[in-house]
């Protein structure tokens, strides 16, 4: 994964009143645990949205008041009209324990199947892992070169090492569907025309 750094100042008072003073001063109140003790801190609004926000999925090395900790973002609350952050809850992380977190699936190649006329379909923009920290990748490349029309990828096809899929094996992560206009065998005819 993927490492960010976000420096934050501890809270030490954690009432509703406390949050909004934090909020109204252009801060996030977050709280860290994982480990036993939990540590109440306050991050800008501005460096959490550019983890928060991204398509990427962040390994986060947090630096509250000099105490340093690695950690990932398990819990975000949004404000239900305006969309933006009111709260982060932070897992902290360490060398033996794994983590679950929901992985980007990221497709390359150029299928057969779409260049016969099939239409690609993605069921999942996300796959359900858990693993060591060290060794869950920045996301799940998948290659659609060798798909024909009617074939798909499954959760079963993936193997990651040290990493653990946890959604349904037989769940379809990529497929390739007729659409109008395709021709059934034209991906295959197209496959013996490179081999000649």
């Amino acid at each position: 994964m993927k490492t960010a750094q976000l420096s934050g100042s501890s809270r030490t008072n954690v009432g509703k009143k406390d949050a909004a003073a934090t909020r109204n001063a252009g801060m996030v109140p977050c709280v860290l645990y994982g480990t036993g003790e939990q540590t109440h801190f306050a991050v800008k609004r501005i460096d959490l949205e550019r983890i928060i926000f991204s398509p990427e999925v962040y390994h986060v090395e947090l630096d509250v008041d000099g105490k340093k900790a690695m950690a990932i973002v398990r819990e975000l609350q949004q404000h239900p009209l305006k969309d933006t952050i009111m709260h982060v809850d932070f897992l902290q992380t360490t060398d033996k324990k794994t983590i679950k977190v929901g992985l980007p699936v990221r497709i390359t190649g150029s299928s057969a199947g779409v260049r016969a006329g099939g239409r690609l379909q993605t069921v999942f923009r996300n796959l359900a892992c858990e693993g060591l920290a060290k060794d869950l990748p920045d996301a799940i490349t998948l290659d659609i070169t060798k798909l024909r029309i009617g074939q798909a990828i499954r959760v079963k096809d993936i193997a990651i090492d040290g990493v653990k899929l946890l959604d349904p094996a037989n769940a379809v992560v990529v497929s390739v569907k007729m659409a109008r206009g395709a021709v059934k065998g034209a991906d295959a005819d197209d496959e013996e025309e490179e081999e000649a």
